[in-house]
Formats: structure tokens, sequence, C-alpha cells
């Protein structure tokens, strides 16, 4: 039986995009939601979150980390 190979060098751009997603998102998406929701209107509020939202949770799919099966 032979050891597992070494993992192969990380792409440095794609791993902070990987750890920036979930920040980014969870400090931004309420402040721009609030702010439109103070500055323009509930409706545009509510409309920022649904497309924020859902932008957001694509983001984080594709940039998710999933273990290899083996």
């Amino acid at each position: 039986m032979s050891a597992p190979a070494p993992p192969a060098p990380a792409n440095t751009t794609l791993r902070t995009l990987v750890a920036a997603t979930p920040v980014a998102g969870s400090i931004l998406f309420p402040l721009l939601v609030s702010l439109l929701m103070v500055r323009v209107s509930i409706t545009a509020g509510v409309l920022a979150a649904v497309l924020i939202g859902s932008l957001w949770f694509v983001a984080m799919l594709r940039t998710s980390e999933m273990p290899g099966h083996s």
C-alpha cells in the first residue's frame, strides 16, 4: 500500500476568496440592505436582500472546499 500523494500547491487567490466570502457577505449584507431600506424604500431593501442573498449563496457554493472521496 502506497502513501497518498502530497497535496498540490493551492491557488492563493482562490484560497483568499474562499476565506473572504463568508466574512464579506456577513458584514456587507446587513449594511447594504438596511441602508437601502432607510435611504430608498423598503421594497428596494427587500429586493436587494433577495438578490444579494442569492448571489452570496451561489458564491459560497462555488468556492466551497469539499473533502476528496478516496
